[in-house]
């Protein structure tokens, strides 16, 4: 299949989400894309080829649990073909002493206590568009708020597969896990991505190898047949389509652990950013959304109230406490009623739906709303994007704002 250097270029550019407006549909060998997956068409469409396409903001708070079929969508390259009846898994120990290799199928995962726990996945890019418009240009698929999708994950604890490796009496300190997937660019790269060996021993957190998404097999998009789900890290550490997991005193070779989801300050530019250096991004901030009614919407004042509905999600198992709404610039808040899991504190990887009856004047024609969210650390998110803004526009969790219109009974 041949491959022509403007094409190497455009799927460079896609490996860490350059194209924000441009048109992908036509890159490459429709060979490439031949087998793709049906998609829902109540997605949003950012891009098509790779797919990548959010959740409807309405959809996301009609349901606790996102459908599958409307469960947000990040690929970086095609979906690979796979068959559950044949899939290995590859477990690889690299730690000086020589390799040591362990081969499951399907099946034989199955030696291993069967869990399901509930995690909301978020893109570390989501919300981007915000930043990018309010601060200046960054680099990135421009997701809204979209990027995040909740679901009931079920297969084996990761943790439990380690120690049966032989994992359990290593020191993991600076030792790495490097998670592998099926899916490959055109230059015959696998993605790959890696986490602590620190957090996958971690008891609670819940880390798994999972074959469900809420009750049925993984879909295509998602990872079929077997994906990890690491729950409350950026999204891009649940590998999909999992075929290896290597325990290795270096981090992930790839180009997407290497150049990209890494921390930078806002002053750093894409000349001065030294990405060796720049920390890796394990788990996500505080984060809230209001996912109705959506800016510049023209809302029914109900006996003097608006009806707001929106998300909030914190990463690292903390609890969403509390939602603060404001009608008037911060000068004073009201709080939002919870929808919420009942998993506890530092163990909660599940997002928290929110709502509220918002009072309005009489007379009032126009509203600006601010929403934000405290977690069970106590952190809450910056008013602004001024300086928390960067290069790759993640890590976008300020105040969530919208503007609306006001339709009162006659």
């Amino acid at each position: 299949m041949h491959k022509t250097p403007e094409v190497f270029a455009l799927l460079e550019s896609l490996r860490i989400g350059n194209l924000a407006d441009a048109d992908v549909a036509d890159y490459g060998d429709d060979e490439l894309w031949a087998r793709e997956p049906y998609r829902d068409r109540r997605l949003i469409l950012k891009t098509a080829r790779p797919f990548n396409a959010e959740t409807p903001p309405k959809q996301q708070v009609d349901h606790f649990d996102t459908p599958n079929e409307l469960f947000y969508v990040r690929q970086h390259m095609p979906v690979p073909e796979l068959d559950a009846r044949t899939h290995q898994l590859q477990v690889m120990v690299r730690l000086g002493e020589g390799e040591r290799r362990f081969q499951f199928s399907l099946g034989e995962l199955e030696q291993f206590p069967s869990v399901t726990v509930r995690a909301a996945l978020m893109c570390a890019g989501n919300r981007r568009s915000e930043m990018n418009a309010q601060v200046k240009p960054v680099k990135g698929l421009s997701w809204a708020g979209g990027a995040i999708s909740n679901a009931v994950w079920g297969g084996v604890r990761l943790r439990d597969v380690l120690l049966h490796c032989g994992l359990g009496d290593v020191d993991p300190t600076d030792l790495h896990v490097i998670l592998t997937g099926a899916d490959v660019d055109a230059t015959g790269v696998n993605f790959s991505t890696s986490i602590p060996l620190h957090m996958a021993l971690d008891p609670t957190a819940d880390i798994l190898l999972a074959t469900q998404m809420n009750g049925t097999a993984l879909p295509l998009d998602h990872g079929y047949p077997l994906r990890a789900v690491v729950p409350g890290a950026a999204a891009v550490r649940s590998v999909k389509w999992l075929e290896s997991i290597t325990i290795s005193k270096e981090e992930s070779p790839s180009h997407w652990h290497q150049k990209d989801y890494r921390s930078f300050n806002a002053s750093k530019t894409w000349e001065t950013a030294d990405f060796s250096t720049a920390p890796p991004i394990y788990h996500l901030p505080v984060t809230s959304y209001v996912c109705e009614p959506a800016d510049g919407e023209y809302v029914p004042v109900r006996d003097g109230h608006v009806l707001l509905r929106g998300y909030a999600y914190s990463g690292g198992g903390a609890k969403i406490v509390r939602v603060d709404v404001s009608s008037d610039r911060g000068r004073s808040w009201s709080e939002a009623e919870l929808q919420t899991d009942s998993a506890a504190p530092r163990r909660h990887y599940s997002w928290t739906l929110w709502s509220l009856q918002l009072p309005v004047q009489p007379r009032q024609e126009d509203v600006e709303i601010w929403v934000k969210a405290t977690d069970s650390n106590f952190n809450t998110q910056p008013e602004t994007f001024e300086n928390i803004w960067n290069i790759r526009g993640i890590l976008s969790n300020a105040y969530h704002r919208i503007h609306i219109h006001l339709k009162h009974e006659t």
